[in-house]
């Protein structure tokens, strides 16, 4: 604020001071000068005072900005770190279910072989011939052997290919369970039937003849 000085006063009927006058206006002009420029440096302090704390709030919003920026990037990590842990754990699952299908099948297939050499060296000791067990894994395998023709196929045609004789060979064994069962069936009626007629010979022998359907025999 510019203090409000009174313009000097000319004295009436005296002599006039001009000097004292331009003294006292140099005065008045220094004093409004030296308030100006208190006034432009408070001002400027203030704007300093303003830019620095302006400074600081940026500062902090980016220091903000870079912990988000961290925090997201750790949890974007870790996400990629569980998918790729989770696919590691699937193409292991996924390989030890295909390592356990191709052990079932070589044990499926083995089985089919031992099954069909039996009776083959059952058949063959039938005839009065009877073959050793290369001999007979080697007609097995001649008789059922017959060519893939899977030289020109592609993958996909030969994953085909292999599905098929897995269907084929899960077929063949679902047979094979029906057909055992079905002997075991037979076997226990072939049983009971004997020991039925067993029972009527026995009791037959042990009374003699009896009234059966009203006539003595």
């Amino acid at each position: 604020m510019v203090p409000q000085l009174a313009p000097p006063k000319i004295p009436e009927g005296e002599r006039v001071d001009f000097d004292d006058i331009h003294r006292k206006r140099m005065e008045k002009d220094l004093v409004e000068l030296h308030t100006l420029i208190d006034v432009h440096f408070e001002q400027r302090k203030k704007d300093e005072e303003e830019l620095i704390a302006l400074k600081d709030r940026i500062e902090h919003r980016r220091s903000e900005r870079a912990e988000i920026q961290r925090v997201r990037a750790e949890k974007e990590k870790d996400r990629q770190n569980r998918i790729a842990e989770e696919r590691h754990r699937k193409e292991e699952e996924e390989a030890k279910r295909k390592a356990d299908d191709e052990a079932k099948k070589k044990k499926v297939l083995s089985g089919m072989g031992a099954n069909f050499g039996g009776f083959l060296a059952k058949a063959e000791t039938r005839k009065g011939k009877r073959l050793t067990g290369r001999e007979i894994k080697k007609k097995t395998l001649a008789d059922r052997r017959q060519p893939l023709g899977i030289d020109s196929m592609r993958e996909d045609a030969l994953k085909q290919r292999a599905q098929d004789m897995w269907n084929r060979i899960y077929q063949l064994e679902s047979e094979k369970f029906d057909y055992m069962e079905h002997m075991k069936h037979q076997k226990y009626e072939i049983i009971v039937l004997l020991n039925r007629i067993q029972h009527a010979q026995k009791f037959k022998k042990g009374h003699g003849k009896g009234k059966v359907g009203g006539r003595w025999k």
